[in-house]
């Protein structure tokens, strides 16, 4: 401890803020003067995760183990955890840890009875990529203003988009992958939708070909697979496992680093997806999931205000509906000062103060902090590998005394999983059977395909489907004689001829499929299809 704080009053004070008699997380031990002291736990309460959080700290100070820490605990109290393991060494949560000489040393010396241990993880993967479950997510659902921000559009851009998604809504055009938005734009600027463009006040052609090019470049990178069906039902993310045990899924998102704003994007999505589906739940005794958001600095890189309002919403309410949700990132300065005033659980690793921009963002941090004894702007600096300067929500919802603590070890395995382990995971999920396949069904692209073909003609419909000739009968002209006349068969009528076309008929599939629909957007523009 610095100053005063290493007295024995601060440290009475800290330890009595943490003596919680509800079931918590055990984060780890106070430390007096750089050494632990076993006697003084740093715990959060289970009750209080629903009042979201913030893990910050430099690359290298060990804000992944921490997550893995926490995601350890919640699965044994039975809440279900979901994070994004970027770069591929949270899947070692699935396997029971190592011990060493090192390891056993640290936890006894902070009071852990440390024993190896692996837990239940569903591993998934965005469109594919990678080893997990596929997840997508059809573009209706996605929505205009998550898309927008994915491509990068500006403000009339992304206006022009939700204008092109509210024409496809109207007119019954089912947008589940990025063939769909393309075919509905082409449309619309083609000689054929004019009259439909010019309904759409604030959609210009011009406008719509720029966000085409946009959508053609997006697809050309690869990301068709990541929209489409099956769409992920985020309700899976809220499964225990048969002992009683929250399940951990992990999104492994290592074949995917290199598209930041996608899979930040896709994580809000499934956020403002389940905001959609949960009823509201009150205060619980424990979350029903704990959301890990990790790189959240690219969430709010370059957001609009709009887009950033409702980022503060989704993290204002979803609390009621007993969603936890804690943000990973290097600086506090890198959420929103709105959505960082949510926060009440903060787990604050080492900073750097290299440059005048570092400085700057390290006494930003330290003023977030309840008033301590500590000098933070020092401690910050100062803190080693594995420990954090803490404070969480009482049972009570007042904030708990600054503690500068170190951290626990996580039981399970502190490195990759494995390929084999995980493969065998994913091919034994029960998930797997129902996303592992890409479906293409009809949608506006196949609907808008029909829709601009030529009618066809008796003459063509004839010519597509030829009447089959019955082989010769040597009793028919007997039959013939005795039967009495008949008027000569009439040929098949225009009407007669377009109901048995191919177009007609996948006309009335499309019909069918958009009665039987109903589209709401809430949250980001987002959609939940009902059926």
């Amino acid at each position: 401890m610095t100053a005063a704080a290493g007295d024995a009053d601060a440290v009475q004070t800290i330890t009595r803020g943490y003596a919680f008699t509800g079931p918590a997380l055990e984060l780890g031990a106070l430390l007096v003067d750089g050494e632990p002291s076993p006697g003084a736990q740093i715990r959060v309460p289970l009750g209080m995760l629903n009042r979201h959080g913030l893990v910050a700290g430099a690359t290298g100070t060990g804000k992944t183990k921490t997550l893995q820490l926490m995601a350890e605990q919640l699965s044994a109290h039975g809440v279900p955890v979901f994070m994004a393991d970027i770069k591929g060494d949270l899947s070692g949560v699935s396997q029971p840890g190592q011990a060493s000489e090192k390891l056993t040393a640290r936890a006894a010396s902070i009071g852990q009875d440390w024993q190896a241990t692996g837990y239940p993880v569903e591993f998934l993967a965005l469109g594919g990529q990678g080893t997990g479950v596929p997840v997508r997510a059809t573009i209706t659902s996605f929505g205009p203003t998550l898309l927008a921000k994915v491509l990068d559009l500006n403000e009339t851009q992304s206006s022009s988009l939700a204008l092109v998604f509210h024409f496809a809504d109207k007119a019954g055009l089912a947008l589940l992958d990025l063939k769909d938005l393309r075919a509905v734009i082409q449309y619309l600027i083609s000689d054929e939708g004019q009259a439909d463009l010019q309904g759409l006040g604030g959609l210009s052609k011009a406008t719509a070909g720029v966000i085409l090019r946009e959508l053609i470049a997006f697809a050309d990178a690869g990301a068709e697979v990541f929209f489409g069906e099956p769409e992920f039902d985020t309700r899976h993310l809220l499964r225990t496992a048969g002992d009683g045990r929250g399940i951990i899924t992990c999104l492994e998102l290592p074949a995917v680093q290199d598209k930041p704003a996608l899979f930040s994007t896709f994580l809000l999505w499934m956020l403002a997806d389940l905001f959609q589906d949960l009823p509201e739940a009150g205060d619980l005794d424990k979350p029903k999931l704990v959301f890990f958001f990790d790189e959240a600095h690219l969430l709010f890189k370059d957001a609009s205000k709009a887009f950033l309002d409702q980022i503060t919403q989704t993290v204002r309410l979803i609390r009621s509906k007993g969603i936890g949700v804690f943000f990973v990132t290097q600086s506090p300065k890198d959420v929103d000062s709105d959505v960082l005033a949510q926060l009440g659980n903060r787990v604050q690793h080492a900073l750097r103060a290299y440059t005048p921009d570092d400085a700057k963002a390290l006494r930003a941090a330290a003023s977030t902090f309840p008033k301590s004894s500590y000098d933070l702007e020092e401690l910050l600096t100062q803190l080693g590998i594995g420990e954090a300067v803490i404070t969480v929500l009482s049972e009570r919802g007042a904030p708990t005394p600054v503690a500068w603590t170190r951290l626990r070890a996580p039981q399970s395995l502190m490195a990759p999983a494995s390929a084999e382990a995980m493969t065998a995971a994913v091919t034994a999920s029960p998930l797997n059977a129902d996303y592992a396949q890409a479906i293409d069904r009809e949608s506006a692209y196949e609907r808008l395909a029909a829709k601009l073909a030529p009618s066809p003609s008796v003459e063509s419909t004839l010519r597509e489907e030829p009447a089959r000739r019955p082989e010769p009968d040597p009793a028919a002209p007997q039959r013939a004689e005795r039967a009495p006349s008949r008027a000569p068969r009439e040929e098949p009528g225009i009407v007669e001829g377009v109901v048995k076309s191919s177009a007609f008929k996948s006309f009335l599939r499309s019909a069918g499929t958009v009665l039987g629909r109903e589209i709401t957007r809430s949250i980001f523009g987002t959609a939940r299809r009902r059926r």
